[in-house]
């Protein structure tokens, strides 16, 4: 649906201060959307905060009345409540919408919402629509899921268990100078603050946070739940997923046990792996938060078998939370501006 407003060179970043923001901006500016402008915007928190765009010094604005007008996309990088106060605005400004905050998938689906990563067509053979108002980019747990699911629906995948290690860069730039701070005064024999999670984080694996955690783990896990439903759609059986506090920095990690037909060999899941785009490292390099730092791929070791249950099998994988999302929503979009 052309207009002179999609037609414009405009991008706007709502969101802009968070990690995913930053990085999609970064992403942008290295893609084919260099040359466009650049509207930074975000809660108002954030205004006034100093940063660049395209080279030049750029400030971080409020939103207003008309911030959303001749814009050609509109990425959502913040969180879910600042989505959801916008995006009335964003959608009347005819922009195509990319949603990163996680809102368009729960707690209920926007019924005009379409779930897209690079390779989830292939995966689920349907073509997605590219004519659509608002697109919705899964978390880096989500997608690493749903790419493992939809990659063994070959080898008669019958169940499939993930549980999600999540690092503190989740909950943003708080998140991790809360992990820093907690860390160093549990060293220092100090008690520790706990204004974003409410929990002792450092050195802790936790399934919870505090009652008045910013950010509470059982909303990111339902968060996930609900990506990973929309993306394998009727494909294959639902995996069942668990998100757990790691206490690292960034990244997401994940441990996965499948069942499969009993005659799936190592080679033919490896195989499978690799045709839905998983990357698999050396038998003797263990992927980690570490290894795929600033990578835009998912790190996949090479199965191994369960001996007590014959068809049963184990995965250990990671992805990096930030820049996978990032990608995934350039990728988007330059498929939405030919």
């Amino acid at each position: 649906m052309p207009s002179l407003e999609r037609e414009s060179h405009r991008i706007v970043i709502a969101g802009a201060s968070s990690l995913l923001g930053a990085e999609l901006k970064s992403l942008l500016e290295e893609s084919k959307f260099a040359a466009w402008d650049f509207q930074l915007v975000d809660e108002e928190v954030a205004v006034g905060t100093l940063t660049e765009a395209a080279g030049e010094p750029a400030v971080i604005q409020p939103v207003e009345e008309g911030t959303f007008e001749r814009s050609h996309l509109v990425f959502f990088t913040g969180s879910p409540q600042f989505t959801r106060a916008n995006l009335v605005a964003a959608h009347q400004a005819n922009a195509a919408i990319v949603d990163l905050s996680g809102l368009m998938d729960y707690p209920m689906k926007h019924p005009f919402a379409v779930e897209w990563f690079l390779g989830l067509d292939k995966l689920r053979d349907v073509a997605s629509r590219m004519d659509g108002p608002i697109y919705t980019i899964p978390s880096a747990a989500a997608i690493a899921t749903s790419t493992l699911a939809l990659a063994l629906a070959s080898l008669g995948l019958k169940n499939l268990v993930v549980t999600c290690f999540q690092s503190v860069s989740e909950a943003g730039r708080a998140g991790i100078e809360e992990l820093e701070s907690q860390t160093s005064q549990l060293l220092s024999f100090q008690s520790v603050g706990k204004p974003v999670f409410d929990a002792q984080v450092a050195f802790s694996l936790l399934d919870r946070f505090g009652g008045a955690a910013s950010r509470p783990l059982e909303e990111t896990r339902k968060r996930v739940r609900a990506e990973v439903k929309a993306c394998v759609a009727e494909k294959v059986p639902r995996p069942a997923v668990q998100v757990v506090h790691a206490p690292v920095f960034y990244g997401t990690m994940f441990s996965a046990c499948a069942e499969l037909d009993r005659g799936a060999t190592c080679q033919n899941i490896l195989d499978a792996c690799k045709n839905a785009g998983l990357v698999i490292t050396e038998e003797d390099q263990s992927p980690s938060n570490v290894s795929v730092a600033g990578e835009n791929v998912i790190q996949l070791a090479v199965p191994e078998p369960e001996p007590a249950h014959v068809g049963t099998w184990w995965f250990w994988g990671a992805a990096d939370n930030i820049r996978l999302p990032a990608w995934n929503a350039v990728k988007l979009a330059e498929k939405l501006v030919p």
